[in-house]
């Protein structure tokens, strides 16, 4: 088997949510020795962990809990550090340099670190301290403005997390991966700052441009991906599912015309004066078949067309099956079920079952230890509650 391309990196990731526990799965899918550091119990407290500890967020990481307000565990957290490629951390700006935790305190007994803060408007700016989720970060962008409208005029919300996984997780990964490769020439690593809503506002890089060149405004209806014309768009079929039409290309777009028998539509796909009309006929011949026989026959047809998946049907769709992006994972009382695989082109499942661990399982004891503890410095820490 191939070595992993992050082999060897660790990483130190004190980010239980957000794009930054996003990046850590994805750093430990590339081979990375991820361990996910949290706060100790408050005394008479329960700490809330996921019901499935590991399973795709925290699979093949091991877990160590700190008081950081502690000179203790200060201490044992630089000492974790001190060995560490990658310190990633999601707290509010600031807030690791108040703790002594910072990128400047880090760096002084280990000069190689690479120590990514994810936030979610970056560490400057008159918003850096404002908190936000995804739905914020998507709005400033620009993102939500762009994304049709909802019967109130509102635009609607995402089906999923983009801002969280796109905008800050795999731009927060990219800026880790660079600066390990700077760092084999340098020596030295670096702080990086990445922002969630930068990242965002990256992603709109195309109608930011187009503003930024004509003056034009773009919206809902402006442009070809916003639902200008009937050739990129969503149509309902006969079983009340919906087909996705993406036929940007005139030769994918003669295709679809002669797969729905409307050829005569064949050289009229940018007149903007017809599309009411074009989108009439097409919702009409696709009224005609259920959603999986326009699917079997339009794919193969080179015509840019897919099904609306349910989350349900995509994880048993025979294209993902085949490339194997769900694997199972064996839990030690709920038995064998199905998660997440690793996505990212160049990452290797695990042969078989995936272990999951229990969520109050720790490994901070073992972690001190590989650090140089001595098992009675451990065991005051423990007793007096600085680690669990």
């Amino acid at each position: 088997m191939t070595t992993p391309a992050l082999d060897g990196i660790r990483v130190l990731d004190f980010a239980s949510v957000g794009p930054g526990a996003r990046a850590s799965r994805i750093l430990s899918d590339y081979g990375a020795e991820v361990t996910k550091l949290g706060p100790t119990p408050k005394h008479g407290s329960k700490q809330l962990v996921p019901p499935y500890y590991a399973y795709s967020g925290h699979r093949l990481m091991r877990r160590g809990l700190l008081d950081l307000k502690a000179d203790a565990g200060r201490e044992a957290y630089m000492a974790l550090a001190k060995d560490a490629d990658v310190v990633l951390e999601s707290f509010r700006p600031g807030v690791v340099d108040r703790l002594g935790i910072g990128y400047e305190a880090t760096r002084a007994d280990n000069e190689r670190i690479v120590y990514c803060s994810t936030s979610g408007f970056g560490q400057s700016g008159p918003q850096s301290s404002w908190a936000g989720h995804d739905v914020n970060y998507l709005a400033v962008s620009g993102y939500l403005d762009c994304t049709g409208r909802r019967a109130d005029g509102s635009p609607p919300l995402p089906g999923a997390t983009v801002a969280d996984i796109a905008a800050g997780g795999m731009h927060a990964v990219m800026s880790i991966m660079a600066a390990l490769f700077r760092r084999e020439r340098t020596g030295t690593g670096e702080l990086l700052d990445v922002s969630i809503a930068d990242g965002a506002f990256g992603l709109m890089s195309l109608y930011v441009d187009e503003y930024l060149a004509t003056g034009t405004e773009p919206g809902p209806g402006h442009y070809i991906l916003t639902g200008k014309f009937a050739c990129y768009d969503i149509y309902t079929c006969s079983d009340g599912r919906h087909l996705s039409v993406g036929a940007i290309e005139p030769a994918f777009w003669r295709n679809l015309c002669r797969e729905l028998d409307l050829e005569h539509f064949n050289d009229i796909q940018m007149d903007a004066d017809r599309q009411d009309e074009i989108r009439t006929a097409f919702a009409r011949v696709f009224m005609t078949k259920t959603r999986d026989e326009w699917s079997a026959q339009l794919g193969p047809a080179d015509c840019c067309v897919a099904p609306v998946n349910t989350v349900a049907e995509a994880i048993d769709d025979q294209q993902y099956v085949a490339r194997g992006m769900v694997v199972e994972a064996d839990h030690a009382t709920e038995g064998i079920f199905r998660q997440t695989g690793p996505v990212w082109a160049g990452t290797t499942p695990a042969d078989g079952p995936y272990p999951v661990r229990e969520g109050t399982v720790t490994d901070t004891a073992d972690l001190l230890a590989e650090a140089g503890y001595e098992p009675s410095a451990i065991a005051e820490l423990l007793e007096n509650g600085v680690i669990a």
